[in-house]
This record gives C-alpha cells, structure tokens and sequence, in this order.
C-alpha cells in the first residue's frame, strides 16, 4: 500500500513522550529514581490521513494538566513538508510503584514537577 505500517505510530508517540521528558526534565529514568513506573494504561489514535514512505511525520506533543495522578499527552502528527495533520492522539499514563501497586495520589516528585512547570 505504500504507507506507513499503523504501529509505527505508536513509536512517534513514544519518542516524543521521550522528547517531552528529556526537555522538561520528567523523563523515564527519573519516574524510575524516585520509585516508581510510568505505564500507559490508555491509548488512542484517529488516523486523518496515511503516512507515505516519502513523508517526514513531524509530533507535537501537548501535556494536559490533570489533579489525577496520571500523565495525560495530546498529540498532532503531521507531515513535516506541507504541515498536513495525518493524525491525533491521545495516551494516559498512571504511576505504579516497582512493586506493581497503582499510585492514587499524586508522587511528590511529580507534584514538586507540576508546581514549577504550570506556566507550561
């Protein structure tokens, strides 16, 4: 078909949640330190129009603020060359601990983070 193979997507997504972390200093080695694990829990994807092999995907990724105990990250993949929107997205992520227990509240690493990034 000569387009971009749909799971490939979900590694566009991951690399800038990657991207994210490195930048605003949230990254997965750090959620790791201080205890605990970042899985994702939900994930959706609305495919607008399909990626060619000749096509660059550009990610925007947008952290949405929630009280929850989660990480929540809106997404735009668009062609990198025209600005085209290919497709959204859309993951939540909770904190479990490396004992596999779900975090109901809110880490105080995460809290301290949420504090000095809310003009983000």
């Amino acid at each position: 078909m000569r387009v971009v193979w749909h799971g490939a997507y979900v590694k566009y997504l991951e690399d800038a949640r990657e991207f994210f972390g490195k930048i605003f200093h949230l990254d997965y080695s750090l959620i790791e330190r201080e205890g605990f694990y970042a899985p994702i829990v939900d994930m959706s994807i609305q495919y607008k129009q399909p990626l060619t092999y000749d096509m660059q995907p550009e990610v925007t990724i947008i952290y949405q603020p929630t009280e929850a105990a989660k990480l929540v990250f809106n997404y735009e993949i668009r062609n990198a060359a025209t600005g085209e929107l290919m497709a959204t997205a859309h993951t939540i992520q909770v904190f479990m601990t490396h004992q596999h227990e779900l975090q109901w509240t809110n880490p105080e690493f995460y809290e301290r983070w949420k504090q000095e990034n809310a003009a983000y």
